[in-house]
C-alpha cells in the first residue's frame, strides 16, 4: 500500500520534533557573552578574506564606522548570498530545509548569537521560542548557518562587543558585483538593459531591489534608481554601503532616489530595521497532492 504524503509530513514533524528535545537535553554551551551586551547588526554582503583568501560576511554595525567581517563557509556563503538576493532554490537547500521544519513544529528563531571568537574561529547560537515553553531554547551554531538561518528567518543579529573588536582587525575585500544591504535597502548594479525596462534615467547610481523597514514606509520601492547617499554618488553596491556607514553618529542617513520619473528624498535612521521572513516557494507539483 503506499504511504501518503501527509502522513510523510507528520513523520517528519514527529522527527523533528525530536531533534528538539535532545537538544534540549543535550546542555549545549552558555553564551560567553551577556545578551544585553550584544549589538545587533545588518548583514551587509559577502567579501573575501585577503586577494584568496575564505569569503567573510560583513556586517553592519550601526554607528561604526567600518563593517565587521565574519568568516564563514563556501556553501554557507552561497546560501548568504542567494537569501540577500532574495532568491530561493526550487527544491529546500539546507538552510532552506531546517527554516522550513522549525515553521512547521511551530518554532520561531527569535535572534541569532555571534558571542565569542578563539583562535580565529567565531561561535555562533541560536535562540528559539517553542509553544508551552516559558524560556527561550538556546542552541549551538556555527554563526554562518546561524547568520543564513537568520536572513531566512527575519530573525535579529547580535554580536558580543569583544567578538566585534577582534573582527575589526581581519583584513578583507568587498566585491562591487555582489548585492549588498544597508538600512534595510538592497541595492545592486543597475545594468543598460535594466535602465530601459524600468525607465531610468542615464546617471550614475545603484538599482534598488528590495527594501524594507523605515525606508520602506517613506515611499521607497523596488526598481528605484539611488542617486545620492549623503550629497555623494554610489557607483557600486560597496561604495553605497561606505556613504552609509561614513553618516555622523546620531544623523540620519540623507537619500536622493529617481523614482515615478522624478527626483525624490527622503532620510533613514542608521539604526538597524526589523527583519522580514524569506516568503515560501509555493510550488505545485505534477502528481503528487498532500
Amino acid at each position: 500500500m503506499p504511504i501518503s504524503l501527509s502522513w510523510h509530513c507528520q513523520l517528519w514533524r514527529l522527527f523533528s520534533a525530536v531533534l528538539l528535545v535532545v537538544s534540549m537535553e543535550a546542555g549545549a554551551r552558555e553564551l560567553a557573552a551577556e545578551a544585553d551586551d550584544m549589538v545587533e547588526v545588518e548583514v551587509a554582503t559577502l567579501g573575501l578574506a585577503g586577494p584568496v583568501g575564505p569569503p567573510v560576511v560583513l556586517l553592519r554595525e550601526p554607528g561604526a564606522r567600518e563593517v565587521i567581517p565574519i568568516f564563514i563557509g563556501a556553501n554557507e556563503a552561497g546560501a548568504i548570498l542567494r537569501a540577500l538576493s532574495g532568491e530561493r532554490a526550487a527544491r529546500p537547500m539546507t538552510h532552506d530545509l531546517l527554516s522550513d521544519v522549525l515553521g512547521e513544529i511551530e518554532a520561531t528563531l527569535e535572534r541569532v548569537y555571534v558571542d565569542a571568537i578563539v583562535n580565529d574561529a567565531f561561535f555562533g547560537m541560536l535562540e528559539l521560542s517553542l509553544p508551552g515553553r516559558d524560556e527561550p531554547l538556546r542552541i549551538d551554531s556555527r554563526p554562518s548557518d546561524a547568520i543564513a538561518l537568520a536572513i531566512h528567518a527575519g530573525a535579529s543579529i547580535l554580536v558580543a562587543p569583544k567578538v566585534l573588536e577582534a573582527a575589526r582587525n581581519i583584513e578583507y575585500e568587498g566585491l562591487d558585483d555582489q548585492v549588498v544591504v544597508a538600512l534595510g535597502i538592497t541595492v545592486a548594479p543597475v545594468t543598460d538593459d535594466l535602465r530601459e525596462a524600468l525607465d531610468l534615467p542615464d546617471r550614475p547610481g545603484v538599482l534598488v531591489n528590495d527594501v524594507h523597514g523605515p525606508a520602506a514606509e517613506a515611499g521607497l520601492r523596488p526598481g528605484a534608481l539611488l542617486l545620492e547617499v549623503n550629497g555623494e554618488t554610489p557607483e557600486t553596491p560597496l561604495q553605497y554601503l561606505e556613504l552609509v556607514r561614513d553618516t555622523a553618529v546620531d544623523e540620519d542617513v540623507r537619500l536622493r532616489y529617481w523614482q515615478d520619473g522624478a527626483e525624490q528624498e527622503l532620510q533613514v535612521t542608521t539604526d538597524v530595521p526589523p527583519r522580514q521572513p524569506m516568503p515560501k516557494l509555493q510550488e505545485d507539483v505534477p502528481g503528487i497532492r498532500s
